[in-house]
């Protein structure tokens, strides 16, 4: 089966910034599927324009009653990345679809950064909690984390000050490779900044001497656990949950 539906990452240079044989591909498609930044992005295209339906798990169902037409969902960046390109492959047949990514956030922010996407760890709390993040707060880890709006970044910084890494730099980048690029730095315990929606974090973790750190290895001590007192020692716990690994 040839592929009808095309998942193409699109950056903040719009359609100028994808290779040829993609933007002619954007170009020639009979639907065009993405969010209302995605269409502003792709500028004059003759395709019919779809917005992602509410609510977003909607979107699966739309697609496939659009088989056997030439299809463009547009995302940002690597749509295998932390986006809606493996939603989409998880419910569409591989053989349908034909992916074209784009320079990743991540891959932006390491560059404008200087590190090596090999020593950092990425996150996304898009949509999520900040919590989540909380096994990879360490001692001189780098983060990058996509993030939710303009609110993350202040509310990771609490997050991080209220663990002991309130010394931690912090790097908001915003619109990368688009003609708003901005950035801005602090650290956590200061943050103060108001920055664009769309943005892109970076985390230099920088720990306090009473920091609370939680260890990435099976055996978290007693005290990060609710208990009467009553628990499996944690040595046990540990040796129990190596031997569930596959």
């Amino acid at each position: 089966m040839k592929s009808w539906l095309h998942i193409v990452g699109i950056g903040e240079d719009g359609l100028e910034g994808l290779a040829p044989a993609t933007r002619a591909v954007v170009q020639s498609a009979e639907v065009i599927v993405g969010g209302e930044r995605h269409h502003q992005l792709s500028g004059d295209v003759s395709g019919e324009r779809v917005k992602w339906p509410s609510p977003f798990d909607a979107l699966i169902e739309k697609l496939r009653a659009l088989r056997g037409r030439t299809v463009v969902v547009l995302a940002t960046g690597d749509p295998l990345w932390f986006s809606i390109g493996a939603r989409i492959g998880r419910a569409i047949e591989p053989v349908e679809i034909t992916y074209y990514p784009q320079l990743s956030a991540f891959q932006l922010a390491a560059a404008r950064m200087g590190w090596s996407m090999a020593d950092v760890e990425t996150l996304t709390v898009h949509g999520r909690p900040v919590e989540q993040m909380i096994a990879f707060i360490q001692p001189k880890q780098r983060l990058l984390i996509l993030t939710t709006g303009d609110q993350t970044p202040g509310e990771i910084a609490n997050f991080l000050t209220a663990r002991g890494f309130g010394q931690s730099k912090l790097t908001v980048l915003a619109a990368m490779g688009g003609d708003n690029e901005q950035i801005f730095n602090g650290h956590a315990e200061t943050w103060d900044h108001e920055v664009p929606s769309f943005n892109t974090l970076a985390v230099e973790c920088i720990a306090t001497p009473d920091a609370l750190l939680l260890p990435r290895v099976p055996g978290l001590p007693d005290d990060f656990f609710e208990h009467d007192g009553t628990m499996t020692k944690r040595e046990v716990r540990a040796l129990t949950i190596a031997k569930l690994m596959p």
